[in-house]
């Protein structure tokens, strides 16, 4: 059994979509953008949403200084946070069978706070895994800019994921019954993808758009 497997982690509805593959893990955090992070403060639960990158063994996340929750992150408060691809939308032939394929996962722990070149490699991981090839292009942040973000890493240690693929699982009835039986049934793949990137008005005439942004348009096409 893999390390990352407590029965806080244990998957236990719908057993059979879970995962506790490492690599899988990886993939799921390489291609995700957004991680849902929660805390509980004085008795409240708090969720909130936020962009991630995996660095290594850590997933990076960040945030204004001013922000409880980062506040309460870097002080190593008890975290959850949870992270989902949408892959497909199921059509069944009932409500109840429609579904959705995903990979998600869900992660527990205590950050840590990042500080000095440390933070500032995070806050590149960050920026190339959101917004590949623009950091060396953008002026880096200042001191001031520094002080007001809070940036910590979430150990990959306590972890489990649940993965549902392929085609919807009918009720045997509704396979054997009219009209149920004659209707379309199946799985519509669904991907992200970055479309034509639209310029500021502050962009010089003649200014084209980097080569970086073309070569990432295509979504899900990259991986």
């Amino acid at each position: 059994m893999v390390d990352s497997l407590t029965d806080r982690t244990r998957v236990r509805r719908l057993s059979d979509n879970a995962s506790y593959e490492r690599s899988a893990l990886d993939q799921l955090l390489d291609e995700a953008l957004v991680a849902h992070v929660g805390i509980v403060d004085a008795d409240q639960p708090f969720v909130l949403p936020m962009g991630c990158a995996r660095r290594g063994d850590d997933l990076i996340l960040h945030g204004s200084s001013g922000s409880r929750l980062m506040r309460r992150l870097a002080d190593g408060a008890a975290a959850c946070a949870t992270v989902t691809v949408l892959d497909g939308l199921v059509y069944a032939r009932s409500a109840f069978e429609s579904s959705m394929n995903y990979r998600s996962a869900l992660i527990l722990g205590c950050a840590r706070g990042l500080h000095g070149d440390d933070e500032l490699d995070a806050l590149r991981t960050l920026s190339d895994h959101v917004l590949p090839g623009r950091w060396d292009d953008i002026r880096p942040p200042t001191t001031k800019e520094r002080a007001a973000t809070i940036t910590v890493a979430l150990p990959l240690e306590e972890w489990s994921m649940k993965v549902s693929a392929g085609a919807p699982e009918d009720d045997p009835d509704d396979l054997d019954t009219e009209p149920w039986r004659s209707i379309w049934a199946g799985h519509v793949p669904v991907h992200l993808a970055r479309s034509t990137p639209i310029a500021d008005d502050h962009v010089p005439t003649g200014v084209p758009a980097p080569s970086y942004l073309t070569h990432h348009r295509s979504g899900s096409d990259d991986h």
